[in-house]
Parts: structure tokens; sequence; C-alpha cells
């Protein structure tokens, strides 16, 4: 792989692991979309896995103080995995251009609907009917696209988490269903010697900035955090979009 492009992947590990790292999302939703537009979505998808499900861990772990605070990981995060192996099925066989364009109509909806009642409380009972759904729709996305963060998000802000347990809550999801599509690539054969080389590029600087933004996330108040996610949402689909329109 050019010494060029290894460049760029590590620029794109810095700025969405640490991203991330503050708000608990945002490593493939900025690197995926920047990364497929010199190398395509498949291999961006491909690049990123690794490192973000190794950084989701790194995350989960330093915030799971906060995890008696979550509500119905375990049905999310069961079927987020079902979801993600679903979802690497159709990064092989079929094209990315529609998933990407109902994840995008996904956010517009919610950051409409946010605006208009940003204080919205989902009851229990409406969370676990919908738990299930959401969480097979979100795992499908991580494996097709890579991105899962928009639909976790969307529904995690509904729980009302405190910063840090909504921190804990997201990167669990996105490690089990990361650790899911990590299995799926391998088997398919898709981490051919290039990809492995951007892999561990990407890989080091990702883990190189987690501590940075970690001390960031502690000094935010919550509705700037909450606000912060939003506006990552925002930023998302124009990006999700870059590719497509190129």
């Amino acid at each position: 792989m050019p010494a060029g492009d290894l460049v760029l992947i590590a620029l794109a590990s810095l700025a969405g692991s640490f991203v991330k790292s503050v708000t608990g999302m945002g490593y493939p939703l900025l690197a995926v979309p920047f990364l497929s537009l010199f190398m395509g979505v498949h291999d961006a998808v491909v690049i990123v896995a690794l490192p973000n499900t190794i950084t989701n861990l790194a995350i989960n772990v330093d915030a799971r103080d906060s995890r008696h605070e979550t509500r119905d990981l375990g049905m999310l995060g069961t079927t987020m995995v079902i979801g993600a192996v679903l979802g690497v099925m159709l990064l092989v066989y079929l094209p990315e251009e529609p998933l990407i364009l109902a994840l995008v109509a996904t956010i517009v909806m919610f950051v409409v609907h946010y605006f208009r009642a940003p204080d919205r409380t989902m009851k229990p009972s409406t969370a676990r009917v919908w738990a299930p759904p959401v969480g097979l729709a979100a795992g499908v996305m991580q494996g097709a696209i890579g991105i899962s963060g928009p639909i976790v998000a969307m529904w995690l802000h509904g729980y009302r988490l405190s910063k840090n347990a909504y921190v804990y809550s997201v990167t669990l999801l996105f490690l089990l269903a990361g650790s899911a599509q990590l299995v799926m690539l391998a088997i398919t054969g898709e981490f051919t010697a290039d990809r492995l080389t951007a892999v561990g590029v990407a890989f080091v600087t990702a883990l190189s900035v987690v501590p940075v933004g970690t001390r960031m996330r502690g000094r935010l108040a919550g509705h700037v955090f909450e606000r912060l996610v939003v506006l990552l949402l925002i930023v998302s689909a124009v990006s999700l979009l870059i590719p497509i329109a190129i």
C-alpha cells in the first residue's frame, strides 16, 4: 500500500478515535467516509474494523463504573451480533449505497425529532418491545458498512442515561457487533496483506489518542455532551453522502 495512503489512514484514525473517546462514537463515522474517497467503502470498512473494536474495548473498560445505570444491553447486544453477521454477507455480495441512504434518512428523522423534543424520554415498555429490531438493524449496518453509531446513539438518547453510562452502553454494543464483524471478515478472507498493513497503522494511531479524548470527556457538562453527539450525527450524515455524490 502506498505511503501516502497510510498517512491518510493514520490521520483518519487519529481524528476518529479522538471523537470516539470523547463521545463513545465517531471513529467509523468519520474514518469510513473519508477513506472511501480514495480507496472505496469496502476497503475502508475492513481496515477500520479491528482498530475500532479495540478502541471500543479500551473506552468501555474506562467507563465500566457506570455499567449499573444502563438498560436493555443484553437484548441489544444479542441482536446486534446477529445483525452484524448478516451485514457482512451484505458487504460481500450487495452494493452499499442503499444501506447508506437508509442510514442517512434515519439520521435526518432523528435530528428533526430531537430539535422538536430534545428532552424526549422513552418508556421502559416501549424500549423492551423495540430493542430487538433496533439492535438487529444496527448490527446489519455495522457488518455491511462498518457504521452502526447513528442508530445506537439515537436509540440510547431516549434512555436519558448519564454521560458515562451512555459511553459504556454504546461502546459495549459496538464491541459486541464489531467482534462478530471481525470474525465474519476473517472467515470470508477480507484481510489481505495490504489491508493488514493498513490495519496496523490505524490500530496504533487510534489507541494513541484514546487517553486524550477520555480526559476531554470528563470536562464536558452533560448538556454539552448531548449536543456534541447530535452534532456528530449531523456531520456523519453529510460525510456518508460525499462518497455517493462523488
